[in-house]
């Protein structure tokens, strides 16, 4: 028997699981908090404490170590446009930023913003060939606004979140994977290198960025109770995820968690106005990110939970109240802008349409949700104006938590659809882990093998 871990480092949770090679099957998946971002910093600004990650990394490893007797590596991926800066000996410089930052957004003392300067310094066609993701959250206007503010430590590497993970728990040297490379913002997306030019013209050049290498080479080992384990270097988690659902050319994928995004999948890059990010066995992603979903309904769901738990209500759950309230819900002309946060869709949000009988808790959900449908439908007419896609693709946990948002999303998407594995990103690291052991010579082969078996085992 052959296994493997399989850890997904993601915003809200950490999760691993066993993977067994021999049985194709995702086993004994744990999931913890990932620890809360710093207290005391400016609202606007994301960071965790390298420290507090590692240790809730190595605990989850050693939870799941047990269920893994011949435990042959361990696999990631992690949440994308992360980075801490370490030094030559792979201190950490400064804590973990998370996509979630925005400091790129204050006021820059030339005028504008920090992002503002940078696009500017940039240009269209670097934008353009770096992947055409500037935006903040994004470790290139965040790098930006410390080499502006003259607090941009030289010689530094910078690393992402999971790679310093990596660093810590088995010394692996200084690395990244291409789709975290790419996450970055400053990598060239057709050369799959530094953008040089970019990094020059950001002032960010005195950096030492780390070398691209391969996920199927082992980066270092893990240590635990007399076993040696190789560690592999993460991929984003995004590109995991569609490993996860086996997403094919000729389909739309949609997923849906804490953010949405929607791509379809090219043999080469394309560029357009969307971003173009790198797949695996050298494809690529045509993609709108940034489109509100999980955290934006968060906002509404905390305030219509606000006053149960201001009266001491104990146990609140407002999430199946509130999908089941929609779907009993009428249409109305109630409407709800999810800009909560700078993203896709700007970062001011409204509700509109009020009347007297149509906001009720589960009318405003229902507004919300329909206006998710109606966003993927526009990001999808960007990516492929003509309609071509075959089939839409559902991935996510929202996706699965509510059928309602898949009854919309298909009037407004009126093609055949399918339901991904509930942990597809899980799933997806399956996948990867049979490329490492050498039973799959390409992702997508092993992708496939993997969706087979998932489809046999729910016909059973």
């Amino acid at each position: 028997m052959t296994q493997l871990l399989g850890l997904d480092l993601g915003s809200t949770f950490v999760k691993g699981a066993v993977l067994d090679l021999d049985a194709l099957q995702v086993a004994q998946i744990r999931r913890t908090p990932t620890p809360a971002p710093l207290a005391a910093l400016p609202h606007h600004q994301h960071e965790l404490a390298p420290t507090a990650l590692t240790a809730t990394v190595r605990e989850l490893i050693e939870e799941l170590l047990p269920f893994a007797p011949r435990c042959a590596g361990i696999v990631l991926c992690t949440q994308m446009h992360s980075v801490v800066l370490v030094n030559d000996v792979g201190t950490p410089l400064t804590n973990i930023i998370t996509w979630l930052d925005q400091r790129a957004l204050e006021p820059h003392p030339a005028g504008g913003t920090y992002l503002d300067l940078l696009a500017t310094r940039l240009g269209p066609e670097t934008r353009l060939a770096l992947g055409n993701e500037l935006r903040p959250g994004l470790p290139l206007a965040t790098l930006f606004w410390f080499v502006e503010r003259g607090e941009l430590p030289p010689n530094a590497i910078p690393l992402t979140l999971a790679d310093l993970v990596l660093l810590q728990l088995c010394g692996a040297a200084p690395g990244v994977e291409v789709t975290n490379a790419a996450a970055t913002g400053a990598l060239d997306i057709m050369r799959g290198a530094w953008h040089t030019t970019a990094l020059a013209a950001a002032g960010l050049d005195q950096l030492a960025w780390p070398p691209i290498t391969p996920f199927t080479e082992p980066v270092g080992m893990y240590h635990s109770g007399g076993r040696i384990i190789p560690c592999y270097r993460a991929v984003g988690d995004a590109q995991c995820a569609l490993v996860g659902a086996n997403l094919l050319p000729g389909e739309l994928s949609i997923n849906i968690a804490t953010g949405s995004q929607v791509s379809v999948l090219h043999s080469a890059p394309q560029f357009g106005n969307f971003q173009t990010r790198p797949f695996f066995d050298g494809q690529a992603l045509s993609t709108i990110s940034g489109i509100p979903a999980g955290r934006a309904l968060s906002v509404l769901v905390g305030l219509l939970s606000e006053l149960a738990i201001a009266q001491g209500a104990a146990d609140v759950a407002p999430w199946p109240y509130l999908l089941r309230a929609a779907a009993a819900a009428p249409d109305s002309e109630l409407r709800v802008r999810l800009g909560f946060f700078s993203g896709a869709e700007g970062a001011l949000g409204a509700i509109e349409g009020i009347r007297e009988g149509n906001l009720t808790a589960g009318g405003l959900f229902r507004a919300a949700l329909r206006q998710m449908a109606a966003s993927y439908e526009t990001a999808a007419l960007r990516l492929l104006p003509d309609r071509t896609w075959q089939q839409v693709v559902l991935s996510g946990g929202l996706a699965h938590q509510a059928p309602l948002l898949r009854e919309l999303i298909g009037e407004r998407l009126p093609t055949p659809s399918r339901l991904t594995p509930k942990e597809d990103t899980l799933s997806g690291l399956l996948a990867l882990a049979l490329v490492c052991a050498g039973r799959a010579t390409k992702v997508a082969e092993a992708a496939t093998i993997v969706r087979e078996q998932h489809e046999q085992r729910s016909h059973e």
